[in-house]
Protein backbone atom coordinates (compact mmCIF):
# COMPACT_ATOMS: atom_id res chain seq x y z
CA UNK A 1 0.00 0.00 0.00
CA UNK A 2 1.63 3.42 -0.77
CA UNK A 3 1.53 5.91 1.55
CA UNK A 4 -1.66 8.42 1.36
CA UNK A 5 -1.23 11.24 3.50
CA UNK A 6 -4.55 11.68 5.41
CA UNK A 7 -5.57 15.51 6.14
CA UNK A 8 -5.47 16.44 9.62
CA UNK A 9 -9.19 17.54 11.01
CA UNK A 10 -8.39 20.95 11.16
CA UNK A 11 -7.63 20.91 7.21
CA UNK A 12 -11.06 18.72 6.33
CA UNK A 13 -13.00 21.89 8.33
CA UNK A 14 -11.33 24.10 6.08
CA UNK A 15 -12.39 22.09 3.22
CA UNK A 16 -15.65 22.50 3.49
CA UNK A 17 -17.35 26.21 3.69
CA UNK A 18 -23.89 -18.82 -8.08
CA UNK A 19 -26.34 -21.46 -8.01
CA UNK A 20 -28.82 -23.58 -10.81
CA UNK A 21 -32.07 -24.64 -11.22
CA UNK A 22 -33.19 -28.05 -11.97
CA UNK A 23 -37.45 -26.77 -12.79
CA UNK A 24 -38.04 -25.30 -16.14
CA UNK A 25 -38.87 -22.25 -15.56
CA UNK A 26 -38.00 -19.46 -12.66
CA UNK A 27 -41.24 -17.69 -11.43
CA UNK A 28 -41.19 -14.21 -10.83
CA UNK A 29 -43.79 -12.44 -8.12
CA UNK A 30 -46.39 -9.85 -9.18
CA UNK A 31 -50.24 -9.69 -9.83
CA UNK A 32 -49.66 -12.00 -12.37
CA UNK A 33 -47.31 -14.71 -11.96
CA UNK A 34 -44.40 -14.31 -15.16
CA UNK A 35 -42.60 -17.60 -16.04
CA UNK A 36 -39.36 -17.29 -17.98
CA UNK A 37 -38.17 -20.44 -19.22
CA UNK A 38 -34.35 -21.78 -18.05
CA UNK A 39 -33.26 -22.19 -20.64
CA UNK A 40 -33.87 -18.76 -22.40
CA UNK A 41 -31.98 -17.30 -19.28
CA UNK A 42 -29.29 -19.81 -18.86
CA UNK A 43 -28.06 -19.53 -22.33
CA UNK A 44 -27.45 -15.58 -22.24
CA UNK A 45 -25.12 -16.96 -19.26
CA UNK A 46 -21.80 -17.82 -20.20
CA UNK A 47 -19.79 -20.38 -17.80
CA UNK A 48 -19.02 -18.41 -14.54
CA UNK A 49 -16.42 -20.50 -13.43
CA UNK A 50 -14.77 -19.99 -16.38
CA UNK A 51 -15.14 -15.79 -16.30
CA UNK A 52 -11.90 -15.72 -14.37
CA UNK A 53 -13.50 -13.09 -11.42
CA UNK A 54 -15.97 -11.55 -14.16
CA UNK A 55 -19.62 -12.34 -14.16
CA UNK A 56 -22.03 -11.11 -16.46
CA UNK A 57 -23.20 -7.79 -16.79
CA UNK A 58 -27.08 -7.39 -18.42
CA UNK A 59 -27.43 -4.41 -20.35
CA UNK A 60 -31.28 -3.62 -18.76
CA UNK A 61 -31.63 -2.72 -15.16
CA UNK A 62 -34.15 -5.32 -13.04
CA UNK A 63 -37.29 -3.54 -11.81
CA UNK A 64 -37.53 -3.32 -8.21
CA UNK A 65 -41.18 -2.46 -8.50
CA UNK A 66 -43.20 -4.70 -10.95
CA UNK A 67 -40.35 -7.16 -13.06
CA UNK A 68 -40.57 -6.62 -16.96
CA UNK A 69 -39.60 -9.44 -19.25
CA UNK A 70 -36.03 -10.15 -19.01
CA UNK A 71 -33.54 -9.42 -21.90
CA UNK A 72 -30.80 -11.71 -23.46
CA UNK A 73 -28.39 -9.61 -24.28
CA UNK A 74 -25.04 -9.50 -22.18
CA UNK A 75 -23.64 -6.20 -22.02
CA UNK A 76 -19.99 -7.36 -21.16
CA UNK A 77 -18.54 -8.77 -18.29
CA UNK A 78 -18.54 -6.84 -14.83
CA UNK A 79 -15.26 -7.70 -12.38
CA UNK A 80 -16.47 -6.98 -8.85
CA UNK A 81 -13.24 -5.32 -7.85
CA UNK A 82 -12.98 -3.23 -10.94
CA UNK A 83 -16.44 -1.64 -9.61
CA UNK A 84 -15.71 -1.30 -6.06
CA UNK A 85 -11.93 -0.55 -5.89
CA UNK A 86 -10.70 2.61 -7.99
CA UNK A 87 -7.40 3.19 -6.40
CA UNK A 88 -6.17 -0.20 -5.24
CA UNK A 89 -3.12 1.24 -3.79
CA UNK A 90 -5.32 2.74 -1.35
CA UNK A 91 -8.60 0.79 -0.84
CA UNK A 92 -9.07 -1.58 1.79
CA UNK A 93 -11.76 -3.62 3.71
CA UNK A 94 -13.08 -3.50 6.85
CA UNK A 95 -16.20 -5.58 8.43
CA UNK A 96 -18.22 -2.74 10.07
CA UNK A 97 -20.05 -4.08 14.23
CA UNK A 98 -22.40 -2.02 15.74
CA UNK A 99 -25.90 -0.64 14.88
CA UNK A 100 -24.89 2.59 14.48
CA UNK A 101 -25.39 2.92 10.83
CA UNK A 102 -28.43 1.08 9.37
CA UNK A 103 -29.79 4.10 8.76
CA UNK A 104 -27.40 4.39 5.56
CA UNK A 105 -27.44 0.89 4.91
CA UNK A 106 -24.31 -0.33 7.15
CA UNK A 107 -25.42 -3.35 9.12
CA UNK A 108 -22.79 -5.15 12.01
CA UNK A 109 -20.60 -8.18 9.68
CA UNK A 110 -21.03 -5.74 6.36
CA UNK A 111 -17.72 -5.15 4.30
CA UNK A 112 -16.78 -1.50 3.78
CA UNK A 113 -14.38 -0.69 0.80
CA UNK A 114 -12.84 2.10 2.02
CA UNK A 115 -10.49 4.61 -0.37
CA UNK A 116 -7.77 6.19 1.43
CA UNK A 117 -7.13 8.28 -1.90
CA UNK A 118 -10.35 10.50 -1.18
CA UNK A 119 -10.07 13.22 0.68
CA UNK A 120 -12.93 13.06 3.01
CA UNK A 121 -16.05 15.84 2.75
CA UNK A 122 -19.01 16.92 4.19
CA UNK A 123 -21.42 14.03 3.94
CA UNK A 124 -19.03 11.33 3.77
CA UNK A 125 -19.44 8.14 5.31
CA UNK A 126 -15.80 7.83 6.68
CA UNK A 127 -13.41 5.23 8.97
CA UNK A 128 -12.00 7.53 11.56
CA UNK A 129 -9.66 6.94 14.60
CA UNK A 130 -11.03 9.12 17.50
CA UNK A 131 -8.96 8.94 20.40
CA UNK A 132 -7.81 5.42 19.54
CA UNK A 133 -11.02 4.32 19.09
CA UNK A 134 -11.93 3.21 15.38
CA UNK A 135 -15.29 3.97 13.95
CA UNK A 136 -17.53 4.93 10.90
CA UNK A 137 -19.56 8.04 10.49
CA UNK A 138 -20.89 10.44 8.62
CA UNK A 139 -18.60 13.44 8.32
CA UNK A 140 -20.62 16.11 9.16
CA UNK A 141 -18.94 19.72 8.57
CA UNK A 142 -21.26 22.50 9.20
CA UNK A 143 -22.29 23.85 11.32
CA UNK A 144 -19.71 22.15 13.73
CA UNK A 145 -17.25 19.70 13.31
CA UNK A 146 -18.51 16.13 14.02
CA UNK A 147 -19.01 12.32 13.26
CA UNK A 148 -22.77 11.84 13.25
CA UNK A 149 -24.47 7.81 13.41
CA UNK A 150 -26.98 6.98 11.26
CA UNK A 151 -28.97 5.53 13.72
CA UNK A 152 -30.89 7.92 16.48
CA UNK A 153 -30.37 5.93 19.31
CA UNK A 154 -26.71 6.93 19.71
CA UNK A 155 -25.26 10.06 20.00
CA UNK A 156 -22.94 12.26 17.30
CA UNK A 157 -19.38 12.62 18.45
CA UNK A 158 -18.70 16.24 18.33
CA UNK A 159 -14.73 17.35 17.26
CA UNK A 160 -13.05 20.00 18.79
CA UNK A 161 -9.62 21.31 17.79
CA UNK A 162 -8.07 19.40 20.38
CA UNK A 163 -9.74 16.31 19.32
CA UNK A 164 -7.40 13.15 18.59
CA UNK A 165 -9.04 12.26 15.26
CA UNK A 166 -7.55 10.63 12.46
CA UNK A 167 -9.87 10.17 9.20
CA UNK A 168 -8.14 6.95 7.54
CA UNK A 169 -10.43 6.75 4.08
CA UNK A 170 -14.03 7.15 2.93
CA UNK A 171 -16.07 4.82 2.30
CA UNK A 172 -17.12 3.94 -0.93
CA UNK A 173 -18.97 0.73 -1.18
CA UNK A 174 -20.61 -1.61 1.52
CA UNK A 175 -21.14 -5.27 0.62
CA UNK A 176 -24.04 -7.23 2.97
CA UNK A 177 -25.08 -10.47 2.30
CA UNK A 178 -29.15 -10.83 1.87
CA UNK A 179 -29.32 -14.36 2.26
CA UNK A 180 -27.85 -16.78 5.05
CA UNK A 181 -25.25 -15.08 7.26
CA UNK A 182 -22.82 -12.58 6.38
CA UNK A 183 -20.04 -13.08 4.03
Amino acid sequence: MSNVTRPAISNISQHSAHGTTSTACARLHQTDDVLLPVELVMATMPDLQSAHGKIPLFSSAVAAGFPSPAHDYIEQQLDVHDLVVKHPAATFFVRAKGESMIGVGIYPHDVLVVDRALDAQHGDIVIAAVDGDMTVKQLITQPRLELRPANPAYPPIVLAASSDVQIFGVVTFVIHALRGRAI
